[in-house]
């Protein structure tokens, strides 16, 4: 969870401002980060989701690369670092 997300689930009950400044964010920079749109997912995501988890999260980005390009996702190995 970013420090953004934390903020935005807790502004019902404690003032933005505070929130900021106790997690030392701008104000500016979290309605920035409100304000944008949402990224949408590849479609190769759950399937290195899923491939990740089925070698039990030990598999690395290389053989994830590899396996997704096997299953016919085009996936660069820095793509999957996030």
């Amino acid at each position: 969870m970013t420090r953004y997300q934390f903020i935005e689930q807790v502004a019902a009950t404690e003032p933005v401002q505070v929130l900021c400044r106790v997690l030392e964010v701008s104000a500016a920079g979290y309605y920035q980060w409100l304000s944008r749109a949402a990224r949408p997912t590849p479609s190769w995501e759950p399937a290195a989701t899923a491939a990740f988890s089925r070698h039990a999260q030990r598999y690395g980005t290389r053989r994830l690369r590899a396996e997704l390009r096997a299953e016919g996702h085009a996936v660069g190995r820095y793509a999957l670092r996030t």
